[in-house]
């Protein structure tokens, strides 16, 4: 046998990970000392959780760590504790003083040299790293093919990523750190799905004349609240017997007998007003999400109207996937936790994949419960979103599917502001743009926050030959809600009613805009690549073209061609001039 050479250098596959602090050399200038006696104080826990998971420190770089494991589950299912713990330690730490990490993990071949480890897979972990969000982590398409669906996290497809120094673009994915179930034990079977109380907001100064605008935020945000389909929400004469005491959130989760504490300050300085809000579970005390407006001083009775429509639409969406998370761990969901968990897989985005698994869970809630409205708006928007994003051929199929429950749903609910803003969107996409327009306006008027009415009526314009208007309401949707679960589609539209005006470079701007927000949307890919290959950009626009495939791979030309949602004739003129665009990219002819 050939003995092996003397200092020959070993290679096996393994998980890597890389971590640092983010932001390390600004708070070393805060304070040096102090910075770095609290990283030796988080090396102490993170370091036994990657014991823990069977993980082995190759080495320290100032702020930064390099691990193996030899699986590359445990080393995202470590990285993901070490963000939670991290979470929690730096909940009493101001904002500019908190300790984030970023963590890269890549699943890779490794070379050995004794006990380092080299090569091109810890680059690509360490290139992971840079680009990871602070307090985030960041994995490779090597490691998520092996750990997809073994770890309760969800990912975003951040696409391909072209990393410092790696020779290859390498595909990332954004790990989903909220939906790891173990961070929140179940509340009590007692307390209410979504419901909350909104504690009375501080004012911060103590100027009474502020009084009356903190009061306001508070008891307006109380009423939108409750807008909300399913939730329970504290009145706001309760809340206010708290004002001005010190809470203990988990006594108070317990007397009122809610799963969510609202809470919030207000501060004024000058022309400008800062108001901060916080999202607490109330059995655990955990933080699951914040928020901070800072604004100037103009009419404040607009502001507030501004603040809480915003609160109320990311509230919406927030509450809805941390509700979705518990029913993941429920041994036997209901109607309801199945919806929840419907409408997560849905807000993921508009892929075949997502889609299909959004159907499933609606669909099983309906066999539980068939008169839950919430499920039948669910299965709608599926069947629309799978005909109006053109999944498959069938289009004309899944709208009329989705008409129909849209239209059951309004006979048991008739006052359904989301029922009736879908079913306008139904509408609209069936060359009913009148009809269209007035079911979403009734959803206004039932809803004054429903931002997505006035994208739809954004989208109505464009059909209409009136692209130029489209960018108004879809602007007036984004100020209501900045943070939608829905901003890239309506961000792909208005690229759209650009890009018919010939405004391409405006029409760019918005389609990157709206990919930025969720790669997880085949037509904006395909519309991108359209646009590109008409200013010249033919590389990109194929690029663009295929990675819109990959997530659509039976989207063809012919089908966007026969699937037209309007027949007015300069609608129909820049649909032509699109197509050529897609045809001069590589999207298949079919």
């Amino acid at each position: 046998m050939e003995q092996q050479q003397p200092g020959r250098i070993g290679r096996r596959l393994a998980a890597i990970v890389a971590a640092d602090v983010a932001g390390y050399s600004r708070l070393m200038g805060l304070d040096e000392v102090g910075t770095a006696r609290t990283l030796l104080e988080h090396r102490k826990v993170t370091d036994a959780l990657v014991a823990k998971h069977g993980g082995r420190l190759v080495k320290t770089t100032g702020d930064g760590v390099l691990l193996e494991f030899p699986s590359v589950v445990d080393a995202v299912e470590c990285a993901v504790a070490v963000q939670a713990v991290m979470a929690e330690r730096n909940q009493a730490v101001p904002e500019d003083r908190r300790m984030l990490f970023r963590i890269g993990i890549n699943l890779g071949d490794i070379l050995i040299e004794g006990d380092d480890i080299l090569g091109d897979g810890v680059n690509v972990a360490a290139r992971l790293e840079g680009i990871a969000q602070p307090g985030g982590i960041c994995v490779s398409s090597s490691a998520y093919e092996q750990v997809r669906g073994k770890v309760p996290v969800d990912f975003t497809d951040l696409g391909e990523q072209a990393l410092k120094n790696i020779a290859r673009p390498i595909r990332a994915f954004e790990v989903g750190l909220n939906a790891n179930a173990h961070q929140t034990a179940p509340l009590p079977s007692s307390a209410p799905r979504l419901s909350i109380v909104v504690l009375p907001f501080a004012n911060i100064g103590g100027n009474p004349k502020q009084d009356y605008f903190v009061d306001g935020v508070t008891e307006s945000l109380t009423t939108d609240l409750s807008r909300i389909s399913g939730s329970f929400v504290i009145a706001h004469s309760t809340a206010l017997t708290f004002k001005g005491k010190a809470v203990d959130v988990k006594q108070i989760g317990r007397e009122l007998n809610v799963r969510y504490v609202l809470e919030g300050s207000v501060q004024r300085g000058g022309n400008r007003v800062r108001v901060n809000v916080q999202l607490i579970a109330a059995e655990t005390g955990n933080h699951l999400w914040a928020e901070r407006f800072d604004k100037p001083v103009a009419d404040l009775f607009d502001m507030q109207d501004e603040i809480v429509s915003r609160l109320a639409n990311t509230l919406n969406a927030q509450l809805i996937a941390v509700e979705a998370r518990r029913a993941e761990q429920s041994p036997n969901p209901d109607s309801t936790d199945l919806c929840f968990q419907g409408a997560a897989w849905f807000n993921r985005g508009r892929t075949p994949e997502y889609l299909a698994q959004a159907r499933g869970f609606f669909e099983r809630a309906l066999a539980l419960d068939p008169g839950n409205v919430e499920a039948l708006v669910g299965t709608a928007r599926v069947n629309f979103a799978i005909g109006a994003n053109l999944v498959t051929d069938n289009r004309i199929e899944h709208l009329s599917a989705a008409e129909a429950a849209f239209t059951k749903a309004l006979s048991l609910a008739p006052n359904h502001p989301m029922a009736h803003c879908l079913m306008g969107l139904a509408l609209i996409n069936t060359n009913r743009v009148a009809q269209g327009i007035a079911e979403c306006e009734r959803a206004l008027a039932l809803d004054r926050n429903l931002a997505m009415a006035h994208a739809h009526i954004g989208f109505a314009k464009h059909y209409l030959g009136r692209g130029g208007e489209t960018e108004d309401h879809i602007e007036q949707a984004l100020r209501l809600s900045p943070r939608d679960t829905v901003v890239y589609v309506w961000s792909a539209f208005v690229g759209l009613a650009k890009f018919w005006q010939g405004a391409d470079a405006e029409a760019l701007d918005w389609l990157r805009r709206s990919l930025e927000v969720n790669r997880n949307y085949p037509l904006a890919h395909f519309y991108l690549a359209a646009v590109l290959a008409h200013v010249g950009e033919l590389d990109e626009a194929r690029a663009t073209a295929q990675a819109g495939l990959a997530l659509n791979p039976s989207f063809t030309i012919h089908r966007y061609r026969t699937n037209t949602p309007s027949n007015h004739p300069a609608y129909l003129a820049g649909r032509e001039r699109l197509v050529e665009g897609m045809r001069m990219a590589g999207v298949p002819e079919g």
